[in-house]
């Protein structure tokens, strides 16, 4: 099922969820949470997007943002590449990708 093309102008607010695939997990303790942290603070800073509220489970995370000068795919793009090639290996799991959604 094809998905709505994404309204990402500057102060668009967007609900996204990235899973792990086949629902693993992705988060496996505090340090994978802290560094998912640390990389969002770093992210958000340098592209002038704004969090208001997140959750982190353990085989997927959502995320409340609004976009800054900086399109949310590429905010993203640059959040999970880190969950998608150096998680799965910390965690042992075979599969290397996420699945992003973007719900409006």
């Amino acid at each position: 099922m094809s998905h709505k093309s994404r309204i990402d102008t500057p102060g668009a607010l967007h609900h996204i969820i990235a899973r792990g695939i086949d629902r693993k997990n992705i988060f496996k303790d505090d340090k994978d949470r802290d560094n998912f942290f640390e990389r969002l603070g770093a992210i958000i800073e340098e592209t002038q997007t704004h969090c208001f509220a997140w959750a982190l489970i353990p085989n997927h995370f959502h995320l409340l943002m609004k976009t800054g000068a900086t399109p949310i795919s590429t905010v993203m793009r640059r959040l999970t590449t880190l969950t998608v090639y150096i998680w799965p290996v910390l965690l042992e799991i075979t599969s290397t990708h996420t699945a992003p959604c973007v719900l409006e």
